[in-house]
């Protein structure tokens, strides 16, 4: 990926997070030229699948009217999407379950970037793309911007990397400055190791292999760091930090800063495992987040 994002799907279910989500989006879009697809994923309400032989003309009637309703809703979605000036390279309407065909579309678009909204229910309750985020995150493999937060959540005005020493986030450091770059946003580094390691408790003085492990985790991050000068034009500030990783990212950011962490990525000690708790990152972060899975950039 020399440029990024190049193509774009952005999901949407008509709701005030899906609204969030296309803001993004679009943003995006129009930052980086890139293409721009939109999906909307419908469902069956599961009380229809119980219906009796009796009622299945009365269900096909049905069917047909929410799949007009879907079709209608993706249509405004994108009708707002061009209004921002970005264009809708293609509006994809799907039905099944909403993480596995959002995956699914973003594989056949080698869409490089999946944007999607959190707790988002919409106006018929038929694709909760919030409740499915977390799906479409462990589903994925291409890269996924989980978008949440107030009208001021986008764009964001700073970056926050969590970095283990892993390829994955050495790979989400790398993206996520991409971004950092077409968003004009400063860029911060941090690198989290549990105090859990050290024994006695974390109130008495640490042993001084810990200390090293720290100064040299430290020399490690700003290494780097400067390895994304070439992208940002200079090297972003860095941070070494003891305790939870999400918690710790939770609280560095803030509401405002996107987080960006890889995904199943564990680093050569084991000691920060930002990849193994990407949902739980996901879960904590009140801001817009970027998991990118391990897969070469």
């Amino acid at each position: 990926m020399n440029g990024f994002p190049t193509r774009i799907l952005a999901a949407t279910d008509g709701s005030e997070h899906a609204a969030l989500t296309a803001k993004a989006a679009c943003d995006l879009s129009l930052r980086a030229g890139a293409e721009l697809h939109v999906v909307h994923v419908w469902q069956v309400p599961r009380l229809a699948m119980t219906l009796p032989a009796a009622a299945k003309g009365e269900y096909s009637r049905a069917r047909e009217r929410w799949e007009r309703e879907a079709q209608g809703l993706l249509d405004e979605q994108a009708d707002r999407v061009r209004g921002t000036g970005a264009a809708v390279a293609g509006a994809h309407l799907r039905k099944g379950r909403p993480a596995e065909e959002v995956v699914g579309l973003a594989e056949e678009l080698e869409a490089d970037l999946v944007v999607v909204g959190s707790r988002g229910l919409g106006r018929v309750e038929r694709l909760t793309t919030g409740s499915v985020s977390e799906g479409i995150v462990h589903l994925a493999s291409r890269p996924t911007l989980v978008v949440r937060g107030g009208a001021g959540a986008w764009p964001p005005r700073e970056v926050v990397v969590g970095n283990d020493g892993s390829r994955e986030a050495a790979r989400a450091g790398k993206l996520a400055a991409r971004l950092a770059k077409l968003l004009e946003a400063s860029v911060l580094l941090v690198s989290v190791y549990s105090t859990n390691l050290v024994s006695p408790p974390v109130r008495a003085p640490l042993p001084r292999a810990f200390n090293m492990l720290l100064s040299t985790g430290d020399d490690i991050l700003k290494e780097r760091a400067a390895r994304l000068k070439g992208v940002l034009g200079d090297s972003p500030e860095t941070m070494v930090a003891t305790g939870d990783a999400a918690a710790v990212l939770q609280e560095v950011a803030g509401e405002s800063a996107l987080v960006a962490v890889g995904s199943r990525g564990l680093g050569a000690v084991r000691r920060f495992t930002v990849g193994s708790v990407s949902t739980d990152v996901l879960r904590a972060v009140a801001g817009p987040v970027l998991i990118v899975p391990s897969k070469e950039a």
